[in-house]
């Protein structure tokens, strides 16, 4: 009999895609009043992998990745889902929106993202969101990509930011252990 344990607490990413870089100041302080403190920002990431967003948002489109120091619970993962996507909302123009935000959470063995879109591989977890296992971890070679891993994720300048969001996460794990066995 498998016994339950409650998972260790993840770190929250929230990639978001947009045609003007100048929006990410707006944005900021929406994100940081929502998740708490930004612990880390990747560099601007080109997004021309897909041309899925460009009728709604134009072209060209940026990709920029925060990461928050507050750990969350994997469990909440809908509900940060639903809060980005009334961020969204505040974001949209004549029913268009100017920002995509994509959440999802990193622990030691995994990177998960959240989704709307239903498909073989995601699992549903609740408020109409599942869960999209999109990239694996292994002490032999680190992060790797699966067959549905979408190609920005995938891409080396993408899994270098990631592999050092999960040493952070890693020592933020220690230091929040640290806390409790005092």
């Amino acid at each position: 009999m498998s016994i339950p344990k409650h998972p260790e607490p993840a770190k929250l990413v929230v990639g978001c895609i947009m045609n003007e870089k100048s929006l990410v100041e707006i944005l900021f302080p929406f994100l940081e009043k929502e998740f708490g403190p930004v612990d880390m920002i990747s560099r601007w990431l080109d997004f021309a992998y897909t041309d899925y967003y460009y009728k709604e948002m134009g072209s060209p489109l940026f990709r920029k990745v925060f990461v928050f120091k507050p750990l969350v619970s994997q469990e909440d993962l809908a509900l940060i889902k639903e809060k980005t996507n009334g961020i969204e909302k505040a974001f949209t123009v004549a029913g268009k929106r100017s920002i995509n935000i994509d959440p999802g959470y990193l622990v030691s063995s995994r990177f998960i993202l959240a989704t709307g879109k239903e498909y073989s591989h995601r699992i549903y977890i609740g408020k109409g969101i599942y869960a999209d296992l999109t990239l694996m971890y292994s002490k032999k070679d680190g992060f790797k990509t699966l067959p549905w891993t979408y190609p920005d994720y995938a891409s080396e300048s993408m899994i270098s930011f990631l592999s050092k969001v999960r040493d952070k996460y890693l020592l933020d794990l220690k230091a929040e252990k640290g806390k409790t066995d005092d």
